[in-house]
């Protein structure tokens, strides 16, 4: 083989092992993060992730051996997405406590006993009470009718369900998930991780909270 050969193998290598892996959310929540995390606090120095641009550029100076040992592909992969897309957004969103509501309380727009649906409920923090929603869905309607003197809107991330900031968040909509009252919006702390559900899950849309409009809303009703 020609030294010019063997050059463009290895570009064509590297070049595969470091494109961005293309696995769902929901395996990488439950398998890739925790391994990825696992490997870093065990086999790398400290990492600055902000100092590079991009996920290629951070996965070359892995694998250029800079900061941890030398890892396999699917080590490799595991501590680059851990890194890009877990410790990099670390930071960025206030932590907030979990979401909680009595037996008896309702939502103001549906009606429906909140307690039944942990996992969709959301909240407005105005400066004299909390109120709470089934869904993100009703959430906005209300937030439309009443949107002074708040102090927090709280919305539950899809996959880890941690609580963080609508007004931080993005939003998938038209998705085959449905909520309690149907189509939804599903909430999501990063562009990423709501580009990947939007893929997995046949959504058609993406919003950040100030491209929400009533009209949106009120849309997924019908």
């Amino acid at each position: 083989m020609s030294i010019f050969k063997f050059f463009i193998l290895v570009s064509l290598f590297s070049t595969l092992l470091l494109s961005y892996p293309n696995y769902s959310q929901a395996f990488k929540e439950k398998k890739l993060y925790p391994m990825g995390e696992k490997i870093y606090k065990k086999k790398c120095s400290d990492i600055d992730v902000k100092r590079y641009k991009s996920y290629e550029e951070l996965s070359n100076a892995l694998l250029a051996k800079k900061s941890c040992a030398t890892l396999n592909k699917k080590y490799l992969e595991a501590l680059a997405l851990y890194l890009w897309e877990v410790k990099r957004v670390a930071g960025k969103h206030r932590h907030f406590t979990k979401l909680t509501v009595s037996k008896d309380e309702k939502c103001p727009v549906c009606g429906m006993l909140l307690y039944k649906y942990p996992s969709w409920i959301s909240r407005i923090e105005y400066d004299d009470k909390n109120v709470s929603f089934d869904g993100i869905k009703d959430m906005m309607k209300y937030y439309f009718e009443h949107p002074k003197r708040i102090k927090h809107m709280l919305v539950q991330e899809y996959y880890t369900q941690q609580v963080i900031d609508a007004k931080k968040a993005y939003f998938v909509m038209w998705s085959d998930v449905y909520g309690p009252m149907g189509n939804e919006l599903i909430a999501f702390k990063d562009e990423a991780s709501a580009k990947r559900f939007y893929l997995d899950h046949k959504g058609k849309k993406i919003l950040k909270f100030d491209d929400i409009t009533p009209e949106d809303v009120y849309k997924l009703d019908e």
